[in-house]
């Protein structure tokens, strides 16, 4: 019997870290601790025989194995002497013999580092869902040519295919999203690790793993508060993170102070996810979080928000726009397009190419998505933000969130926004402070009660839908007003940097007429 317990043992997978219980203290029994393996003295004197003139150097080959095997058996002997690990190794021989939901609780109280064990065993600890039907994405509107001229460029542009290709694939998409770049994830694993037990232990969080329709899996955290008597925990806010975020570690705890429930979730090729993080599997991912939030989790459409920063602008802008009755949409420190990012970043001799790869591999036009939506929409702007401006963070007009904003009422009130409009809520976009932003407000006499009646009389007057024809007949005075109105009431700026927290007190609810 202990023979084969320890062949269990060796075979096991690797345990991290056994969670501690809900109602468990920290100092209590094994609340929270971290199992890892032991150190093993005996790899650097094989390295040292190895590399010495003791063996000849046909024997290094045989040597290096013996001292693998040797590394390995030492390791399903501490395994064996540690009770804590036959215990787990009974419960996972448990559930893979009886799928009860007792014994799979028992298994979700473990951290493991390698999940094909359980594919293997096919033990479901983490509860999976399957999204089966495909998702689109916005695509740009082909150019009309004729057949022979769509052949002859065809052949003229394929070497301009291939190289995007091999940029998309290569470095272009992990400059794009380096929280997928194995080293940065191996450096920040203790800090995911830290955080994934604070939400599971601290939170009571769940930790789900969703199968979306390519196959990828996405790891994800739901954090529940609807049993809470706080007037929050009825809505889910949904996080997407940016290019280098975490669940673990990102935006989701910005909400969790709000006392809402939370499902956070990883990028494709993220930590606990599986796959590459391109436009296409990223609108995968979020369908597959979206419907598990609906038929397995509980919540209608109407009870979710969708919680973005960063690059996490686009999967948001992609789930409002192929669910528009979501509640409402926050975007904190996104932009409204990639390419001039891009292009900031790479040499001019480039743009061509840059253009082609962006628009062809990497095309996250959130604005484009942003302006299908029609529900309430609050877009964060970080007036020190050093990563989405074009110029600099002392340029606070080359944030592209102002793109953002402009792009989505140009949209939804093309008739207030004509070149005054758009001019004086530029030069309100271009005030750095509070102080400055009430000066330029108070300039043009703004009436805010004036403007909501407008805004209500035209909305009980006629179609709700966007865009508005609201302005078609006013003063350009009356134009000025409502454009910085509205342009307030979409957009507040945070005295902060990029990647700074966003604290609970800036996270408010988009504004509603």
């Amino acid at each position: 019997m202990a023979g084969w317990m320890w062949i269990r043992c060796f075979l096991g997978p690797h345990l991290q870290r056994v969670h501690r219980s809900q109602g468990e203290s920290r100092t209590e029994g094994r609340a929270g601790r971290r199992v890892g393996s032991r150190k093993i003295p005996c790899l650097p004197v094989w390295w040292y025989i190895c590399s010495s003139k003791l063996v000849p150097v046909s024997q290094y080959v045989g040597t290096v194995m013996v001292c693998l095997l040797g590394v390995a058996c030492l390791r399903g002997w501490g395994r064996w002497r540690n009770s804590e690990y036959q215990q787990f190794i009974s419960i996972l021989e448990e559930t893979r013999k009886n799928h009860t939901p007792s014994n799979k609780d028992d298994c979700l109280d473990y951290d493991l580092r390698v999940r094909l064990y359980f594919h293997l065993l096919n033990v479901p600890t983490n509860r999976k869902l399957l999204s089966k039907t495909g998702v689109s994405l916005l695509k740009p509107e082909p150019k009309l040519r004729g057949a022979a001229d769509s052949v002859l460029n065809s052949l003229r542009t394929l070497p301009c295919h291939i190289v995007s290709f091999l940029i998309a694939h290569s470095f272009g998409r992990r400059m794009l999203y380096p929280g997928s770049v194995f080293l940065l994830q191996r450096a920040m694993r203790p800090m995911l690790q830290q955080g994934q037990a604070r939400l599971i232990e601290e939170c009571e969080g769940q930790r789900n793993k969703l199968v979306a329709c390519d196959g990828n899996e996405i790891d994800t955290m739901f954090v529940d508060r609807r049993r809470d008597e706080g007037q929050h925990g009825q809505t889910l806010v949904i996080c997407c993170e940016g290019n280098a975020g975490f669940y673990e570690v990102g935006c989701m705890n910005t909400p969790l102070e709000g006392g809402y429930s939370v499902l956070g979730w990883n990028h494709p090729g993220f930590a606990g996810s599986t796959g590459v993080p391109f436009p296409q599997n990223e609108a995968n991912a979020m369908d597959v979080v979206i419907q598990f939030a609906v038929h397995k989790l509980g919540f209608q459409l109407s009870e979710i928000v969708v919680y973005a920063w960063s690059i996490g602008g686009f999967t948001a802008s992609w789930a409002v726009m192929s669910y528009p009755e979501i509640q409402a949409l926050v975007l904190d420190a996104s932009f409204d397009d990639l390419l001039p990012l891009a292009l900031k970043v790479m040499p001019d001799s480039w743009r061509p190419l840059v253009t082609h790869t962006v628009r062809q591999y990497m095309n996250l036009n959130s604005a484009d998505q942003l302006c299908k939506y029609q529900g309430p929409v609050l877009l964060i702007r970080r007036t020190k933000d050093e990563i989405i401006t074009t110029t600099g963070p002392e340029d606070i007009m080359s944030n592209r969130g102002n793109n953002l904003l402009l792009k989505l009422l140009q949209f939804r009130y093309p008739q207030v926004m004509t070149d005054d409009g758009v001019r004086a809520i530029r030069a309100w976009l271009a005030a750095s402070n509070h102080v400055e932003e009430a000066a330029v407000y108070s300039s043009y006499e703004v009436d805010d009660d004036w403007c909501v009646s407008v805004l209500q009389s035209y909305k009980t007057e006629r179609d709700v839908f966007f865009p508005w024809s609201v302005g078609e007949d006013m003063t350009l005075e009356g134009r000025r007003q409502l454009a910085l109105f509205l342009a307030r009431k979409y957009m507040r700026n945070f005295d902060s940097t990029h990647c700074t927290p966003l604290p609970y007190s800036e996270f408010t609810a988009p504004w509603r007429l």
